[in-house]
């Protein structure tokens, strides 16, 4: 399990057999957690974002400047210790996406 403090969040990661396929799983830290927020909205739960895996996440964000627009365009550590940028929902037919630096 990994306690992301700065995103005010619980999460674990359940690896998918042999593929670098995971699912992770979150469960909010408290009231101005993200999580708490999508909960409130979704009470049922559900599918919170989907994390891409990019080779340079700096190009990535740039590639999609006037197309897509990044929640942070500045990169943050996400769960893995990795440069993460989320963009916006209403951009890309409603999904929260992360982009991830390999």
């Amino acid at each position: 399990m990994v306690v992301c403090w700065w995103f005010n969040y619980y999460t674990v990661f359940v690896e998918l057999g042999d593929t670098d396929t995971k699912i992770e799983l979150l469960h909010p830290l408290g009231e101005d957690s993200p999580i708490e927020g999508f909960l409130k909205y979704n009470p049922a739960g559900g599918i919170h974002h989907i994390c891409l895996e990019v080779s340079d996440i700096h190009k990535a964000v740039d590639s999609l400047k006037g197309k897509v627009r990044a929640l942070n365009p500045e990169p943050k550590i996400g769960a893995h210790g990795k440069p993460v940028v989320f963009l916006h929902p209403k951009d890309c037919d409603g999904v929260l996406v992360e982009l991830e630096q390999e």
